[in-house]
């Protein structure tokens, strides 16, 4: 764990396109080419992967994939924005799919952007995969790589023996194993830190470098430069004790939506990331 680990997304879909790319589509005999650069300015981030594909009934098209950690308001005028400028820079159909990673609540997930103005429509479909809901035994049969390490928070793989063997594998390979920060990281979501701690053998502020809890770290600064930052900090802790803990861990913010100091609002959101139980945020509060 001494060396930088690419955890990007783009690394993740790279280490077995093809299968990635029948998994999102469900065409088969689709074959993948260059995975692209995506400088679309303002659109461009890490989550952000478009694939060059083939396939005999389709011929040349683009996938475009967009992993978010969890699903939000913008998202699907962002995938029209990314179907749009896709489609304009290389000249090629596009496929378009949203990864959704971490489930926040039961409302329904938008599969299209639409709007009308003055009379003129704009729709733009898209493709949606919920992790909760993909079967753990994709990741070990198909094989999938990419998903190893989303095996703790995929359908059925929340137990220990599932992750303990997704680790292994993850380890067995040079590939991959610098892939096991980030299964560490959603392990904790379904696990004891204690029993993850063992299971990985290392310190847990070790995941103080996994992606999506700095990502979580920076939706909290995005929202802070658009609300105040302490009412951005709030909302990041909302949305985190939701995803970790559901309508119980919501039961904490009539306490914390009363503190203004930020570096507390920090403290308590990075406890909230590494916590096993409602009662230990209760007794730093």
């Amino acid at each position: 764990m001494n060396k930088a680990a690419d955890v990007s997304t783009k690394k993740l879909i790279s280490l077995a396109p093809n299968n990635w790319a029948k998994w999102v589509t469900g065409i088969p005999d689709i074959v993948t080419g260059e995975i692209l650069n995506t400088e679309f300015q303002w659109i461009s981030r890490q989550s952000d992967v478009v694939i060059q594909a083939e396939s005999p009934q389709y011929g040349k098209f683009l996938i475009l994939n967009e992993l978010q950690l969890r699903h939000t308001s913008e998202i699907p005028r962002r995938m029209r924005a990314y179907a749009a400028l896709a489609e304009e820079k290389y000249k090629l159909q596009t496929y378009p799919v949203l990864i959704n990673i971490l489930k926040i609540s039961n409302s329904e997930i938008p599969t299209s952007f639409e709007s009308n103005f003055i009379g003129l429509r704009a729709i733009q479909d898209y493709r949606v995969i919920n992790l909760w809901e993909v079967d753990v035994n994709i990741a070990f049969e198909t094989p999938l790589p990419s998903l190893l390490p989303f095996v703790p928070i995929l359908k059925g793989g929340e137990n220990e023996s599932t992750i303990r063997e997704a680790l292994r594998m993850l380890r067995a390979d040079e590939q991959l194993n610098q892939l096991e920060i980030v299964l560490a990281f959603f392990a904790t979501f379904v696990l004891e830190n204690a029993l993850v701690q063992e299971i990985m053998r290392w310190d847990m502020t070790v995941l103080r470098e996994s992606p999506w809890y700095q990502e979580i770290l920076r939706e909290g600064q995005a929202r802070g430069q658009a609300e105040g930052e302490a009412r951005g900090i709030i909302s990041s802790i909302e949305t985190t004790l939701e995803a970790k803990f559901g309508s119980d861990g919501l039961e904490l913010m009539s306490q914390i939506s009363q503190i203004s100091d930020l570096e507390q609002l920090k403290g308590i959101l990075r406890r909230i990331v590494v916590a096993n139980t409602i009662e230990e945020l209760q007794s730093i509060l």
